[in-house]
């Protein structure tokens, strides 16, 4: 188990923040999925780890991109491996995680103490466990049952509901049900028609017809659109994540 400070977290597997997306339901529902911790946006300017754990801070997180890169190319870990080998606190890993085989190779090639995922967990909170599970014994879970993930997805929306209220609350889980839906079959149609629903009630409506009629297909979640999926699975700590030397999160 790793320790920040005084706090014993259960696993090394975090949820990145992501401005729009980690609001407190989606926090709180990563950890139930198996995220050990979840980490609010906290910019910091600090452009050399050193000097940031010579303030006194007690962990780092290092982004394998620039703020210059956007979402382009792929994240480069040599960086955060120098600065893991140059600092005694902790050093979380975060750029393009998106499955449990990539959550093994960066934790090997850069020592990190912990790995960070953002946008890969968009619509699939489920891939914490899919990786801790894969780090305890090598094998990978089977996909989710589809009844099981119409109920996450349920209890999600209407925390979701609960936090923002009607008339925001609609219009915000929009994202998150086409990130839970993206790829499967028909899910273009049903985004477009769920995009015109504007209340609560009908969308929640919506979501559970659609993942019923998923259920005909199999009892399991089948993806006909890998290339979207995989498209959208890059994985980025949003919009605190600075330039070359300014990638670092500090706690």
């Amino acid at each position: 188990m790793l320790t920040i400070g005084s706090h014993v977290l259960r696993n090394n597997l975090f949820v990145a923040p992501m401005a729009g997306v980690t609001d407190h339901p989606f926090r709180q529902l990563c950890k139930r999925m198996g995220a050990g911790h979840a980490v609010r946006e906290n910019k910091n300017a600090l452009t050399i780890a050193k000097i940031a754990e010579d303030t006194g801070i007690s962990m780092l997180t290092m982004h394998g991109r620039t703020r210059a890169d956007l979402y382009k190319g792929d994240a480069e870990y040599e960086t955060i491996a120098a600065v893991k080998a140059s600092v005694k606190i902790p050093v979380i890993a975060n750029g393009d995680i998106a499955t449990p085989e990539k959550a093994r190779d960066v934790l090997a090639a850069t020592a990190a103490d912990a790995i960070m995922i953002g946008r890969a967990a968009q619509g699939r909170p489920w891939l914490f466990r899919e990786i801790e599970h894969f780090l305890n014994t090598g094998e990978r879970l089977p996909p989710p049952r589809i009844d099981e993930i119409q109920q996450v997805m349920n209890e999600h929306l209407e925390d979701h509901y609960a936090f923002y209220e009607e008339f925001t609350g609609v219009r915000t889980a929009r994202k998150h049900i086409g990130w839970y839906t993206r790829g499967l079959s028909g899910a273009n149609t049903f985004r477009y028609r769920m995009n015109t629903l504007d209340t609560t009630k009908e969308q929640l409506l919506a979501v559970n017809k659609f993942f019923d009629a998923q259920k005909a297909l199999s009892d399991r979640l089948v993806y006909v659109d890998e290339t979207a999926d995989a498209d959208a699975a890059e994985e980025e700590s949003c919009d605190g994540l600075n330039n070359t030397t300014d990638r670092l999160i500090a706690a």
